[in-house]
C-alpha cells in the first residue's frame, strides 16, 4: 500500500498517489458556417483566461496571432485563486454577467456543477453560456473557424499536411511535459513523482535532440505544436523547477531547448503574452500545500533575450 501525503487536487488523485486532471466539460463548437449551432460571429464569443495558466496562454497566443483581438474579446482573471476559484478584478471585472467568480459561470450552466471552474473557456454572449472549456479545441476553433474576421487569416497553426505529425507530438508531449510537470507538483506519493520526474526529463531530454535538426517541432514553421510546448518551457526555470520539484535540469541547460524557447518568446505575437510575474504568484501563493508560507521567489534571472542563433535551422 502506497503512504499518501495530503494531495492538494483530492478528486483528482489516483491511489498510488498519482495526479489525473479532470476532463473537461463543456465541449460544443464554434464553426465557421453555424452547422453546430453557435456559428462564427464578431463580437459574439468571449474568452475567459489567466496569464498564469499554460492551457489558457495556448488560447491567448492562438488569439493574438491570429490577430482576433477585434473579434473575440477576452477578460483576465485575478493570479490568486482561492477555495472559491478563478476571480475577476475591479481592473479587469466580468463583462458579460457581471459576477464575482470564474466559477459563478459554470453554475449559471449546470447549477450542480461541482468540479474544479477552469480557464481557458470560450463564452457564447448569445446564449449566455460557455461552448468550451478545453484549450486543445479552442485553439483549433481560433485557428480554423474565425478567418472571416482574422487580420492573419494567412497564419495556420494546424495546416493539413502536418496534422498527422502535430497530433502525434501532442499527445507524448501533453502527457510527459505539459501534464508531466504537474504530475510531478501535485503528486501525492515519491511513487508517483519520481514516476513522472523520469518522464518528464526523458521527453524533454527528447525533444533536445529533436531541435538540433528543426527549428521547430514540424520543421520550419511554428505550429499549434510549438505553441502548446512553449507555454510549459516559459514557465519551467520560472516556477516548475523549484515549485513542482522539477529540478534534474533546466531549461537553461538545455542546448536546444533554450535556444528554442528564446526563438519563440522573442516572436512579438508570442513573448509579449507572457507575463512571469502573474505566473509566479498565482503558483506560489494559491497552493498552500506546496508552499505553504505563500512567499513568491524572486528569481531565478532568465535569459530570454540572447539571440536564439537558430535561424540556420530552418
Amino acid at each position: 500500500m502506497t503512504d499518501l501525503t495530503p494531495a492538494h487536487f483530492p478528486r483528482e488523485t489516483d491511489g498510488r498517489g498519482a495526479f489525473v486532471r479532470q476532463v473537461s466539460s463543456f465541449r460544443d463548437t464554434v464553426t465557421a458556417d453555424g452547422s453546430s449551432g453557435f456559428p462564427a460571429a464578431p463580437g459574439r464569443y468571449h474568452l475567459y483566461v489567466s496569464h498564469a495558466c499554460p492551457w489558457a496562454s495556448r488560447a491567448v497566443i492562438t488569439r493574438r496571432l491570429k490577430g482576433l483581438e477585434d473579434a473575440i474579446s477576452m477578460t483576465v482573471v485575478d493570479p490568486l485563486r482561492d477555495e472559491r476559484g478563478w476571480r475577476f478584478t475591479a481592473q479587469d471585472p466580468d463583462p458579460v454577467n457581471g459576477l464575482a467568480f470564474l466559477r459563478e459561470a459554470y453554475l449559471l450552466i449546470d447549477p450542480r456543477f461541482d468540479q474544479r471552474a477552469t480557464v481557458p473557456v470560450l463564452w457564447d454572449r448569445e446564449t449566455n453560456r460557455a461552448v468550451n472549456n478545453e484549450s486543445a479545441e479552442i485553439i483549433r476553433m481560433l485557428n480554423d473557424e474565425f478567418d472571416a474576421w482574422a487580420t492573419h487569416p494567412e497564419v495556420d497553426l494546424y495546416p493539413e499536411p502536418l496534422r498527422a505529425e502535430i497530433d502525434a507530438l501532442n499527445a507524448w508531449i501533453y502527457e510527459a511535459v505539459n501534464d508531466g510537470v504537474y504530475r510531478c507538483g501535485f503528486a501525492a506519493s515519491q511513487e508517483a513523482y519520481e514516476a513522472a520526474f523520469a518522464e518528464l526529463f526523458a521527453a524533454l531530454d527528447r525533444l533536445d535532440g529533436l531541435l538540433a535538426r528543426r527549428r521547430y517541432l514540424t520543421g520550419s514553421q511554428i505550429t499549434e505544436a510549438d505553441i502548446r510546448l512553449f507555454v510549459t518551457l516559459v514557465r519551467f526555470d520560472a516556477v516548475y523547477v523549484g515549485h513542482f520539484k522539477c529540478n534534474l535540469r533546466r531549461i537553461a541547460d538545455y542546448p536546444q531547448l533554450s535556444g528554442y524557447l528564446r526563438d519563440l518568446h522573442q516572436h512579438p505575437c508570442i513573448g509579449e503574452t507572457v507575463d512571469l510575474d502573474h505566473s509566479r504568484r498565482h503558483y506560489y501563493m494559491t497552493h498552500p500545500q506546496l508552499n505553504p508560507s505563500r512567499i513568491v521567489p524572486l528569481g531565478p534571472e532568465l535569459d530570454l533575450v540572447s539571440p536564439p542563433g537558430r535561424a540556420h535551422l530552418a
